[in-house]
């Protein structure tokens, strides 16, 4: 990724959020996308925020929803972007799936993370994993 001059309102330095998300507190999901609001202001990238928040509750909900343990996020936003991370406790690796039809609105999370951010992945832990997504500070 090329360095580029910071655009007003844009942070200097990374700042970030992080958070201990409670077993199976599915309430935990738009306090979550409240804090990231909060954090992702100073960004000045409306249309990135929106999809930020899309693809955090995707994460933090099935960290929630598929594993029986608490989960940690944590999420930095610097002058290169956004890099959110969802670590969870359990070491069973997410399936990526195609939605169809009979799905329903089930299934969908790491398909919309895969569609739209820039980069992501699942990183091994010693206990458990962290699922992960990136977006660019300079993407459209």
């Amino acid at each position: 990724m090329e360095d580029r001059a910071m655009s007003a309102g844009e942070p200097a330095q990374a700042v970030s959020l992080r958070r201990r998300l409670g077993r199976a507190d599915l309430r935990a999901v738009p306090e979550v996308r409240r804090q990231l609001r909060e954090l992702l202001r100073q960004w000045g990238r409306p249309g990135r925020s929106e999809i930020a928040e899309l693809l955090t509750s995707e994460l933090v909900t099935n960290a929630l929803v598929h594993t029986d343990h608490d989960a940690v996020l944590t999420a930095t936003v610097g002058p290169r972007g956004l890099r959110v991370e969802v670590r969870d406790f359990v070491a069973r690796r997410p399936r990526l799936r195609v939605p169809n039809a009979d799905d329903g609105t089930h299934g969908r999370g790491l398909f919309l993370v895969q569609s739209l951010a820039d980069a992501w992945g699942v990183r091994a832990h010693g206990v458990g994993k962290a699922v992960w997504f990136e977006l660019d500070a300079g993407a459209a």
